[in-house]
Formats: C-alpha cells, structure tokens, sequence
C-alpha cells in the first residue's frame, strides 16, 4: 500500500472523531484533515494547520523536517513519522563526531573510471504532464510495490495553498500571530537584559574559540559573481598579458582573439580600472533589477561577460573555472568560511547539464570549502518568444531528464554523476516583482499545453520543480546516491503568495523580506524553522534600504536566519566579502558577539553540507533539540542563547497544539 494511502486512513480515522460544526480543511499529502475550529480560539487552530502543511511536504521530498515539531503535533506527526521511517525516509539522527575537519584525500574528479561506477538499471523513464513517469516495464514494478516513488498531488497542493492564502488573511488569525511576534521580540529584550552578562562571560571561558574561528557558510551566492570587482579587473588583467593571442570568440564565422577584442572596444590592459568594468551595484539599481542585471557586463560589454564569466562558451569556460578556483583558494586559506555557489542551467537544451558537468570535471573545479546548486531562471517565455522552446513540459524535460538518466544509468552521463555528489540542491531565480498575468488553478494549462507567450507564475515553477525533485529523490535514495533540496529566492519582492509556496515546498529560502508584511507567515516560518538566507547590502541596492531591514527582528523573535553575500562583485569591496556582511550588519545593528555567532551557526544548520562535517563543525549532537545540540567549543554560542532558543519555541508549539488537543478532548466528552 502507498504511503499516502495508509497516511489518510489512519488519519480519516483518527480525525473523525474530532469533527465540529465549524471545520477548517487542512490537507496533509493525500489526506484530508478536518481540523475543529475552537469556537474561542479559532486563529490558534488556524496556525496549528500551517505547521501540518510543512511536516506534509518535507518528508515526501526527503527534506528535513524538525522533531521539535513533532513533538507538539502528536498523535498525528508521530504516526506519519513512523510511517515515513518504515519507508526509508532519512531523519536528522546525530552520529560520531571526528576529531578532525572531513578533508578530501584525493581530488574526486581524478582517476574516474566510468566503469567502477554503478551499473545501469534498465529503467526507463519519459514525462507525463510535467512530471517524470515510468515506462511499462517500469510500471508493472511499481504496481508491485518495489517501485513506489511518490509526489505531491496537484489537487491537493493546490487546495492547500488556497487554505493558506485564506487563513494568512483572516483578521483574527493575523491580530494572534501579530501580538505572538510582540511578545517574542519584547521576551527577547528581557532575555538580553537579564542574560547578555552570562552569555558574554560563558564565551570568555571557551578556550581557542572566537567569532574569527567558527565555521560559517555563505548560504546565498552566485557563482558568476562571486568574486569582488578588483579581483575580477586583476584577472582580466593578467589574462589580457598571459593569453592575448588565444582565440576566445567567433564572430561572424571569424576566431577572435582576446586581443582582438579589446583592440574592437579601443581598450588595453592599461586603460583597465573597476571604474571602467562599471560593475558594482549604485543608487541606480534600486528598484531597476534590469539595470542591475546589466552590470553582470564587464565595461557594458556582453561578450566579456561571455568569456570572463561564463561556463559554456568557445574557451569551454577556462576563464571562469581559473577564477572560481581562486576564489576557493581564499576560502581554503580562510579555512573557516565556505560557500554554497549558483551555477546556472537554463533549460534551453537537453546537453546543458553535460556541459557543465564537463566544465566543473576538465578544470577540477572543486573545494572541500565549497558546494554548488544549480539555480533555474525563470525565463519560459523569452525563450519560447525565441522559438528556443515549444511549450513549458519541453523546458522541465531539458532540466530534469539527463538527471534521471544518469541515476538510472551513471555510466552514460559519468562526469554528470561525479558532479552531482556535490550539488546539494535547487534554486529558483529572476525579478520576483514582474507583474504575474496568471493566478495558478485547477484551471491553468498542464506543462504540454503551456504555450502561451505570458510566462507561468512563480507556483506553477516551485511545484513541477518539487514534484520532479521528490521522483528524482526518492530514485536516489534507492540507489544509495545523495538527494537534493530546494532552495529558492523567494519574497524578495512580488506577491505574498510566493513565500506561501516557499513555505510549502522549500527547505529554506533565500531574502524572504516580504515576511515583514505577512504577520502569519512570519509566526509560521518560525514555528517550522524554515531557514531565511538573508543579504541586506544586496536588498540595500535593489530593494530594501538597509535601516528597513527586518533581519535583526527576525533574529530576535528566533526566525532561522543567516547572513550572506548573494553578489559580491556588484556590492561588496574585499577579499572576504561574507566578513564585510558579518561587520557591516554587527555595527549598524549593535550585534553582540553571541548574535554574531549565533548566525554563523544558523548557516552551518541551514547549509547543504554533510552531516559528517556539520559533525565537525558544530558538535556531533547538533541533530538534537536545545542545549543537548550545543558544543561551545566548537560554535562559540552560550547554551543560555541555544536554551532560550528551544523553551521559547516549545513553549509557542505548546500554546498552538494545546488548544487543539483540548478541543479534541471536548470533542469526545461530546461524544460520551
């Protein structure tokens, strides 16, 4: 029997018994919760069904998903718990901690042979309305039950988020969750009176460890951007003296030279100055993402930006690769800042994850420092104005198909396979406040029939996205090969709706700034600690002066929030631009040290890397709830702070789930 199947009879069972006059739908994958509205409390109710969407969603697509939780949604959590561990679902468990950092022994792309990895399956495997699907030998498996790879309903989501979007406006919903987010800010401020002394005092007693020697990961960076300007300028520079005469472009069927197309713009290595390549973001680009997008040309020039930036182009990215490399020297040499960085695939082409794959394995690019995700912009409708693409099914085969062959085969796609043990999820990107022509329904076009020059909304993205990843997923788990998470930009700027799906569907989410604005959103993205990736001096220059900036309120009230770069070459000045984020935010908002640290940690957790070196990083009980998770000698975070974290959080689980149990037992006395 499915698992979604046996999840609703066990909960039609249970829940029957609860049932009032007054119901609040709420949808659990495949089934549908009946929860009583409390004639007295009904906003209470209300939010407890936000957190059951969030424990719904992680565990199909194999993300984490807190135990605290489920500690306060009991019987309901606890049983689907269980049936997700029967299924092989992986939970954080803590394990072994090594002495030392897990540290690579031998380059990963060295001395492969295709041979040595696993063999094929002889799946078979074509899409079906969006989302990938079996062949009949395939088939005649999963009907078996050997073969049970499931993914969220598109009813059902969109039935859920329809709940969601009703109950983040119900009036009195939003005056409880508001009031809750008052108190949890002032209870900060009373904690910091009475504690900030002993936290201070508890940090001066660790030996060795300061906020200098933490680990600490930018959660929130693009690959083309990730070096500053003046480093940048300095490699065009060098490459412009070391290569002048290597052919780096075709233009009208004629090689170019680097030379030759400096000599084109009347420009020499001289001239060169980061006034010149115009690269950094300026008062300019507040609210103009188009003009911000242009200032990922080089001197205005897209051709450099073609040599100097790009993974596929007529050098096979050598450029690129070199100065990635450098940035990842400086990362190891630092030895305690990592990096998750974006690489693009855009969906335009089957060949594009070979391309890439082949890019990152010719030139070795790789760091123990970092791990990449794959970011998708979203970009359906200039390339169907293109004629580049026919409809939306072709772009999600493009992206999603050579994954699912090189799982089902790793031998026919073998640099793609050792690329993607160091990818460690998704991410969704473009300008989130282009206007969106269409609202997702039951009504809106399947993939196959999306040809409409208007591009899909923002939900329509994140779920054929998710419900392909959590196939995929679940065919590498089976494999034994790691899984992915999704990870998006999400409320930055456009509709609410957007951090609604985020919430739904993402591990975390990177900005997140509209939550200032959504009172019960905000109080849901904190009772499931779904992680924020926060860039204020990115926001600063786009969106969001930096003063307005809720990121040190989010951090009071307990919001899972960390600090990072998102473009350091158009906003940052030196070398290490994720300790300028780090100085910039402690002096305009008076961090204390235990703040400080206590954002580097919230990286670490939120991060893609492995339960091995998060081991390492934070202690081997970092898995664990409250001050159990804590080793300060390892992330300079008092357990004062981590104790408060975890009370303050129960005690707001207690207070949502509370009202539910005790309508549940007035509603059974009823029964009697």
């Amino acid at each position: 029997m499915m698992l979604s199947r046996k999840i609703t009879e066990w909960a039609q069972k249970h829940i029957q018994k609860s049932l009032s006059v007054n119901r609040v739908h709420c949808a659990i994958h495949k089934c549908r919760l009946k929860l009583c509205r409390a004639k007295n409390k009904p906003h209470v109710k209300m939010t407890h069904t936000h957190t059951g969407f969030r424990a719904t969603y992680n565990p199909i697509q194999m993300m984490s998903f807190r135990k605290g939780l489920g500690y306060f949604s009991m019987p309901i959590l606890n049983h689907i718990v269980h049936l997700i561990q029967q299924h092989g679902f992986v939970l954080q468990e803590s394990g072994y901690a090594p002495v030392h950092p897990p540290v690579s022994e031998t380059h990963p792309y060295d001395n492969q042979d295709p041979n040595n990895m696993p063999p094929d399956t002889g799946y078979g495997c074509k899409m079906v309305d969006g989302v990938v699907h079996y062949n009949i030998i395939i088939t005649l498996l999963f009907r078996s039950g050997e073969l049970d790879l499931p993914y969220p309903d598109l009813k059902e989501y969109i039935a859920d988020m329809n709940v969601m979007m009703a109950l983040i406006i119900n009036g009195p919903v939003k005056s409880f969750c508001y009031r809750r987010l008052q108190y949890l800010s002032s209870k900060f401020q009373m904690h910091i009176l009475l504690n900030e002394m002993k936290e201070l005092a508890a940090q001066k007693k660790v030996p060795h460890r300061d906020f200098y020697n933490i680990r600490k990961v930018d959660t929130h960076i693009h690959a083309s951007s990730c070096m500053n300007q003046k480093h940048l300028l300095r490699f065009i520079k060098r490459a412009m003296k070391k290569y002048p005469e290597e052919i780096v472009h075709i233009e009208r069927g004629r090689g170019q030279t680097l030379k030759e197309v400096f000599e084109s713009m009347n420009l020499t290595a001289f001239d060169l100055s980061v006034d010149t390549l115009d690269m950094h973001a300026d008062r300019n680009t507040f609210h103009r993402f188009d003009k911000f997008n242009a200032k990922y040309n080089p001197i205005g020039e897209s051709i450099l930006r073609e040599i100097f930036i790009k993974t596929d182009n007529h050098i096979e990215g050598k450029y690129f690769a070199h100065i990635i490399k450098e940035v990842m020297f400086d990362l190891e040499e630092s030895k305690y800042q990592n990096s998750e960085l974006r690489l693009s695939i855009y969906g335009r082409s089957r060949d594009e994850w070979d391309k890439l794959a082949q890019w990152a394995v010719k030139h070795s690019v790789y760091s123990d420092n970092v791990r990449w995700l794959v970011q998708v912009p979203r970009l359906f409708d200039v390339y169907h104005t293109k004629k580049q693409l026919a409809n939306f099914q072709e772009m999600l085969e493009n992206i999603f198909m050579p994954l699912f062959e090189v799982t089902i085969n790793p031998r026919s796609h073998p640099e793609l396979h050792l690329f993607l043990e160091h990818v460690v999820g998704f991410d969704s990107v473009d300008d989130e406040s282009k206007p969106e022509h269409h609202i997702f329904n039951l009504d809106s076009p399947l993939p196959a029939n999306w040809t409409e020059e208007d591009n899909p909304p923002y939900s329509y993205y994140l779920y054929y996205t998710y419900a392909n990843m959590s196939v995929l997923n679940h065919l590498r788990r089976r494999r034994g090969f790691h899984t992915f998470v999704l990870r998006p930009h999400c409320g930055e700027a456009g509709p609410i709706h957007h951090l609604v799906s985020g919430f739904m569907l993402s591990e975390n989410i990177s900005h997140g700034l509209l939550l200032r604005k959504a009172p019960v959103l905000q109080y849901v993205y904190y009772l499931a600690q779904v992680g924020i990736a926060m860039s204020p001096l990115s926001n600063n220059s786009l969106f969001l002066s930096y003063h307005r900036n809720p990121l040190p309120e989010y951090l009071s009230r307990g919001l899972m929030v960390s600090l990072s770069t998102d473009d350091p070459l158009q906003f940052h000045f030196t070398k290490e631009p994720l300790m300028e984020e780090y100085s910039i935010a402690t002096q305009v908002w008076k961090l204390s040290s235990c703040d400080m640290c206590e954002l580097a940690r919230n990286s670490v957790l939120m991060s893609g890397f492995s339960h091995k070196a998060k081991s390492y990083w934070l202690g081997p009980n970092y898995a664990k709830e409250g001050p159990e998770s804590n080793d300060i000698r390892r992330t300079n975070v008092p357990d004062i702070r981590v104790a408060y974290r975890s009370e303050t959080l129960t005690e707001e689980l207690h207070l949502i789930t509370h009202a539910v149990r005790t309508d549940e037992i007035y509603a059974d006395n009823q029964h009697i």
